[in-house]
């Protein structure tokens, strides 16, 4: 599959899947047998191998620019330190208000208030991140 065609459709699908799917009670925890069971975080493996994949894949994309490339990887790894955070320990995650700060630096990645999300070309016609070519 093509780069951009993953970057466009598999990645936002596991991201919007792994940020829809927490579940404080899917964490770590002692099977009845005595065994330690790795929690999911209420999410399924492949969908974080798809956002393990990020930074394997990025290196194609070479038609971003490198803030993109480090935005899209911020988000990755904030969606899967969510997981891992909410599989780990659930309570201090949300007492401490871990989640919350990850989402600030979700909010913050995919923020496009920045020029390096202007599209290719639009500097010389007038374009601006705060205009009508993206919804406020």
């Amino acid at each position: 599959m093509p780069v951009g065609i993953w970057l466009a459709g598999e990645l936002p699908t596991a991201i919007e899947t792994a940020m829809g799917g927490l579940d404080p009670e899917e964490c770590d925890h002692m099977a009845p047998d005595g065994r330690a069971v790795d929690g999911t975080g209420g999410v399924h493996a492949g969908t974080i191998g798809t956002l393990d994949s990020v930074p394997v894949v990025l290196p194609e994309a070479d038609w971003l620019t490198p803030d993109q490339q480090v935005r899209l990887l911020a988000v990755a790894s904030a969606v899967t330190g969510a997981v891992r955070l909410i599989a780990a320990d659930p309570g201090a995650t949300l007492r401490h208000g871990l989640l919350a700060r990850l989402c600030a630096v979700l909010d913050h990645a995919a923020s496009p208030d920045s020029a390096a999300w202007a599209p290719a070309g639009a500097a010389g016609l007038g374009w601006h991140p705060n205009s009508n070519l993206r919804s406020n």
